[in-house]
C-alpha cells in the first residue's frame, strides 16, 4: 500500500501541460538500461516508486468508486495483482478517475472530456511487430509493415508491460466486442493504467449489455496498454522506446512506450483484418453509411481524406466511419464508436461530429479556455491530429445495430497533394482493382508521428498499415464482390486543386458532399463523360453544384507545364509503386495503368 501511496503521490505532482506532454519518458529514461530482464525491471520500478519514509497510506474512497460485488481478483491468473480493478466502469466514474489522477483532464463546456496523450500524439507504425510462430507465419505478409517479432521477444515485453501494471494502485478494465454481427464478433478486454485510455474503448468497442457483461467469460484477445513505461531497446528487435506488438499464437497485443489511445483501436483492427479474411470475408478500412432505400455506400479512405466526415450525412443512415468486414450477408461496423480528426471542427461543417461532442465523449489532445472551458478547434500547437472520440449512437442517424445489405457504390477517397486528379472519376473493374492495390494518398499533418505537412504516399487497400495478409488477398475478394453485386465504383479527390499543396488550395468540402449527392442519388452515374487523359478515366461534364471547370483539374491550374509536369510526375509515382504488385494482377488490371 505504501508504494500505491506513492505512485499516486508521483501522479499529483506532475501539474503543467507542458511537463505533462513528456514527463513520461523522461521520468523512466534513467531505468532503461538497469531493465533488460524481468526480475530487475521490478526490482527497479519497486526501488524507483517506493514510499518516502513516514508517508502515511491513502485509503481509496470504495464508497465512491466502485460496488462492493466488484472482482479486484479478476486478473490475478495473468500475474497481475493490483489493488483495485474497475471493470467496465461508467463514462461518470472514469471522467472521476481521470480528474482525480491525471493532470490536465478537465470536463469542458458541452460536458466531454479532454485527456492528453503524452509525447506520442499519433500513431507509430515503425514500431509495430508480429510474433513470427508456425501457426500464423505462413499467413502474413511480412516486410516493413509486418516485421517479425520472436517470441522470447514479445514475452520480455509482456513481462515488462505488467511488471509496470502491478506498480500501479488501481487498474481499469474494459471488456467489449468488436464486430456488430454476432456470427462474427470477436470479445476483446483492454487492461490499462488510465481512465482516459477505458472511456477510449468504452466508446470504440461494441459496449456489452449487463446480461452479456456477466456472461463474457474469457476474452479471445486481450490488450496491455502500459504505454506510460518503454520498451527496453536493448531488448532484440526493440528499435525505440515505442513497441506495439501482437501475437496471434497467445491472442495478445503488447503496447509499450506510447500513450496514444488509436494504438489500442488499430491493435483491434489489425487482429480481425487477420482473422475474418481467413474466413474469406474481406476486411476494409472504410466508412459507410445507408440511404432511406437501404442502398449501402462504401468509402475507402487513409486518415485525413474525409472518410468520417463523408459518411456522417444527415440524409443517410451511418453504420460506421472507420472499419467494416463484408461478408455474405453484407457488411456491419467492427467498433462501436468514431474517432474523427478534431482540427478545424465547425458545426456548420460537421455538425453531426460537432453535436456528438457531449457528456461521455472524449476528446484528445486539444487546447481549451480554462476559464470558459470552450475548445480552440484550429489550435494546432499541441498536435496536428486533435482527436474527438464518441459511441456510434451519439450521432443521430446512426444505424444500431450497425450492419447493412451489400454495396451499391463504392467510393475510393484520396487526398491528392499534386492536384492533378480529377475532383470525382468513375472506375472500370480494372481500374477499380489497380486503384484499391495502389490507395494512392497524401499523409496529412498529424496522423502520425513527424508527418507535418503533406506527402505522397501509397498505402495498399488503403489501409495498409493495418493489413496483416498480401494486399492481393484483400483485392481479390473485393474483386469478387464488386462483381457478383454489380457495384459502381468512384475515385473522389478530396485534396488539391488549382495547383499542387503549397499553391493550389485543398478541395472544399462543399464540393465533395455536392459529389457524394450526386453519388447517391443515381444522377452521376447517368451523367455524360469525357476521357480524362494520361490516366483513362471517365469524368462527369457536370455535376449539380459544382463548378464545371474544375471537374477537369487542367482548367483550374495557371501554368499548363507545371501542370503537365505534376501529372508526369504522379502517373510515374504509380507505376514505380504497382512493379511490387503487377506478378500477382490479370492483364486488364495491369492494364489500368496511368499511360
Amino acid at each position: 500500500m505504501a508504494m500505491a501511496t506513492r505512485i499516486c503521490s508521483l501522479a499529483r505532482t506532475r501539474v503543467a501541460r507542458a511537463s505533462l506532454l513528456g514527463a513520461t519518458t523522461r521520468g523512466i529514461k534513467s531505468s532503461r538500461v538497469a531493465c533488460s530482464q524481468s526480475a530487475a525491471v521490478r526490482q527497479v520500478v519497486e526501488k524507483a516508486l517506493a514510499s518516502s519514509p513516514g508517508s502515511p497510506p491513502q485509503a481509496i474512497d470504495k464508497d465512491r468508486f466502485f460496488f462492493d460485488d466488484a472482482d479486484m481478483k479478476m486478473l490475478d491468473h495473468l500475474g497481475i495483482n493490483t489493488e483495485v480493478v474497475f471493470h467496465n466502469a461508467s463514462p461518470g466514474v472514469l471522467y472521476n478517475e481521470a480528474l482525480l489522477h491525471e493532470k490536465g483532464s478537465a470536463i469542458l463546456s458541452t460536458g466531454a472530456l479532454v485527456a492528453y496523450s503524452g509525447a506520442k500524439t499519433g500513431r507509430s507504425p515503425m514500431d509495430k511487430r508480429i510474433v513470427d510462430e508456425p501457426s500464423t507465419s505462413g499467413d502474413i505478409w511480412w516486410g516493413s509493415i509486418n516485421i517479425k517479432l520472436s517470441e522470447q521477444t514479445f514475452n520480455v515485453n509482456r513481462e515488462r508491460a505488467i511488471d509496470y501494471l502491478n506498480t500501479r494502485q488501481r487498474l481499469y478494465v474494459f471488456d467489449g466486442f468488436a464486430g456488430w454481427d454476432p456470427k462474427y464478433r470477436y470479445k476483446v478486454r483492454v487492461i490499462t493504467s488510465r481512465a482516459y485510455h477505458a472511456l477510449f474503448m468504452n466508446n470504440m468497442l461494441i459496449r456489452p449489455t449487463p446480461e452479456e457483461l456477466e456472461n463474457f467469460g474469457e476474452p479471445d484477445y486481450t490488450i496491455y496498454n502500459s504505454g506510460a513505461f518503454p520498451c527496453n531497446r536493448a531488448t532484440e528487435g526493440m528499435t525505440s522506446p515505442t513497441s506495439v506488438s501482437i501475437n496471434f499464437k497467445s491472442k495478445e497485443v503488447v503496447i509499450l512506450g506510447t500513450e496514444y489511445a488509436g494504438e489500442m483501436k488499430k491493435g483491434v483492427f489489425t487482429i480481425v483484418n487477420y482473422l475474418l479474411p481467413k474466413m474469406g470475408f474481406l476486411t476494409m478500412h472504410a466508412s459507410a453509411n445507408e440511404g432511406k432505400n437501404g442502398d449501402v455506400s462504401i468509402f475507402f479512405g487513409l486518415s485525413g481524406t474525409g472518410k468520417t466526415t463523408l459518411s456522417a450525412d444527415p440524409e443517410r443512415a451511418l453504420i460506421g466511419d472507420d472499419e467494416h468486414a463484408w461478408t455474405s450477408d453484407g457488411v456491419f461496423n467492427i467498433e462501436g464508436g468514431c474517432y474523427a480528426k478534431a482540427i478545424g471542427l465547425t458545426r456548420e461543417n460537421e455538425p453531426e461530429i460537432f453535436d456528438a461532442i457531449r457528456f461521455g465523449t472524449l476528446l484528445e489532445n486539444v487546447v481549451f479556455d480554462e476559464r470558459s472551458g470552450v475548445v480552440d478547434y484550429n489550435d494546432t500547437s499541441l498536435t496536428e491530429n486533435t482527436r474527438v472520440s464518441y459511441p456510434l449512437e451519439y450521432i443521430p442517424n446512426a444505424k444500431i445495430p450497425a450492419v447493412g445489405g451489400h454495396p451499391t457504390n463504392i467510393i475510393m477517397l484520396t487526398c491528392d497533394a499534386f492536384g492533378v486528379l480529377p475532383p470525382v472519376s468513375k472506375l472500370t473493374s480494372a481500374q477499380a482493382m489497380y486503384h484499391f492495390i495502389s490507395g494512392y494518398t497524401a499523409k496529412v499533418a498529424g496522423t502520425e508521428m513527424g508527418v507535418t505537412e503533406p506527402s505522397a504516399t501509397f498505402s495498399a487497400c488503403f489501409g495498409a498499415p493495418f493489413m496483416v495478409w498480401h494486399p492481393a488477398k484483400y483485392a481479390e475478394l473485393l474483386a469478387e464482390k464488386m462483381a457478383t453485386h454489380k457495384v459502381n465504383v468512384w475515385l473522389v479527390n478530396t485534396g488539391w486543386s488549382g495547383g499542387a499543396y503549397g499553391k493550389g488550395k485543398r478541395m472544399s468540402l462543399k464540393v465533395t458532399r455536392a459529389i457524394i449527392d450526386a453519388i447517391h442519388s443515381g444522377d452521376l452515374a447517368k451523367a455524360e463523360y469525357e476521357n480524362y487523359p494520361v490516366f483513362d478515366f471517365q469524368v462527369p461534364k457536370s455535376v449539380a453544384g459544382v463548378d464545371s471547370k474544375m471537374l477537369m483539374p487542367a482548367k483550374t491550374w495557371a501554368n499548363k507545364a507545371e501542370f503537365d509536369s505534376q501529372v508526369a510526375e504522379l502517373s510515374a509515382l504509380f507505376k514505380k509503386n504497382f512493379k511490387q504488385f503487377e506478378s500477382g494482377c490479370s492483364e486488364d488490371v495491369r492494364a489500368a495503368s496511368p499511360k
